[in-house]
Formats: C-alpha cells, structure tokens, sequence
C-alpha cells in the first residue's frame, strides 16, 4: 500500500453528515482529500482543513467526468472512492410517485454506479484501489414505509457484492459501510417525504407511527463520526472487511433479523412501532 499521505481520496455526499464527518477524519489521518457534493457553499470550510472541494451532482454523467478529470489532472491517480451521496424518501409504495422511486435509485443506486464505471479504468491501471459504497442496515432488515429507500440498499448491496469478485484479480477492493440510525439531516428528508405523499388516505395511522420513530433516529442516532470511524477503518486497513457495522441499533437489528423468522421479524416491526401484529394481517372473518 502506497503511504497515507500519498493516497487519493474522493467523498461524495460530503457536504454534511457521515461524508463530511469522513472527509474531515481522512484529512486529519493525512490523505488527499477530495470533498465532492452539489451544495458546495455548505463546504467552503473545508478548503481551511486542506481538503480539495468539488461540485459534484451523482446524477448528471458530465459533472462526474469533470469531477475526476480535476482530479486525474492535480493528483494522476486516485486510490479510494468513497460512495456516500445518497437520501431516503419514505411513503407507501402505492403512493410514492414513480419518478420519486425513480429520483431515489438514481442518485442512491445508479448514481453510485456509474461513478464505478468511471473510476474502474484509473484502478485497473494503478493495480490498486479501494471502493467504499455508503450502503445501511436498511439492506438487510426492513419496515413498512421505506420500501423505496431499503430497496435501493438492497440494490447497492446486491452489486457490491458481484463487483467484488469481478475486480479482486485487479488489486481492488469493495467494502460496504452498514450504518444503524445516524443523527444527521437523513431522517428529516424522510419524514417530509412519508408527510407528503401518505400523510392522508389508507396508510395515516402507520405514518405517523413510522414519523414518531424517524423523529427518534434523529435524537438518539449515533453521531456522524461514529460512522467516519468505520470509513477510516475501511480505508487503511491492510486487507479490509467486505463490510463494517456501526451506529445505533445496528448489530441489535441484525441479529434479530438473522435469528427470527420473516413472520415473527414482522410481529418485531409491529411491536416496536406501536402495533398490533394484526395490524399487517387480513382479519379473518
């Protein structure tokens, strides 16, 4: 492994929360920081800290080839993508707009993606590189309401996996960060989001179950740092973990989903957000 202070790093998503709390963390661990997101007014900041800033938009492919272009043009090479851009849009599945189920794998899904495909040929050629994909417990446990956001990790991590083994025999590495509940601006887009298209109609009385617990994540998740830690520790580790999990309610929530049944992870679901298991049954007659 080339030293720390010789490593490229780009942050997407950087301009607050977990992508800012990493990028400021690999700064001060001595890489070659490249903070990217599209409010770069909100990273200005970080230019004090040493780090480089880059307005970065995950959905539109000519602003990801600029993005790397200064980069390939000021470094010649880059050794870490970080995949952390990403937001949550809550709602029943009935009553999301499509072209917001859309919005969300875009950005969380094929946004992520493509910047892969860009970056691929400059680590292939390196011999060397490391991709960090922001993924979340969300990929592997589930509750009512976010089916749009889950599935877009459960996507990401689906892909992680195959690229993996597609790119190991070329010195690269895929690690996935599994956060639990963060405190940061997620869980507020997610409610306004869950507020807007199903607070009224069929799904209210499971809403605003599903808004009180956003509202909690927001208070008692884990702090963005906690989740840097994991970043910092899938960046330099020598032969780092296909995945690192961290944050509030994290490892709880796995296990569970490991040892229950989907039928009694349902009745989990149920109790923990207030309900009835009958709730998500059709009562019989």
């Amino acid at each position: 492994m080339r030293p720390i202070n010789q490593q490229v790093v780009l942050v997407t998503g950087a301009s607050s929360g977990i992508g800012e709390a990493t990028a400021i963390r690999l700064r001060q661990r001595g890489f070659i920081v490249y903070a990217a997101a599209r409010r770069t007014a909100r990273m200005r900041h970080l230019l004090g800290l040493g780090i480089h800033v880059l307005a970065l938009d995950v959905t539109d492919d000519a602003s990801l080839k600029q993005a790397l272009q200064v980069i390939m043009q000021q470094q010649k090479r880059l050794d870490i993508l970080i995949n952390n851009a990403g937001f949550g849009t809550y709602g029943a599945i009935e009553e999301v707009p499509l072209a917001d189920g859309r919005r969300q794998f875009d950005v969380n899904v094929f946004g992520a993606v493509r910047l892969i495909q860009l970056v691929l040929p400059i680590m292939r050629c390196q011999r060397s590189g490391r991709i960090i994909n922001t993924s979340s417990i969300a990929a592997k446990v589930y509750e009512p309401l976010s089916g749009w956001y889950m599935g877009t990790k459960h996507a990401l991590e689906g892909i992680s996996d195959s690229l993996r083994t597609e790119v190991a025999a070329f010195g690269i590495d895929v690690v996935m960060i599994e956060p639990g509940a963060t405190n940061s601006q997620w869980a507020g887009i997610a409610k306004q989001a869950l507020l807007r298209d199903s607070g009224s109609g069929a799904y209210q009385k499971l809403v605003w179950e599903v808004a009180a617990q956003l509202d909690l994540f927001a208070k008692v998740g884990s702090a963005p740092t906690t989740i840097a830690d994991l970043m910092e520790r899938a960046a330099t580790a020598r032969r780092p973990r296909t995945r690192y999990v961290g944050g509030f309610g994290s490892k709880t929530a796995l296990f569970a989903r490991r040892l229950l049944s989907d039928r009694q992870f349902d009745a989990a679901v149920a109790l923990i957000l207030g309900l009835g298991y009958r709730y998500y049954q059709r009562r019989k007659s």
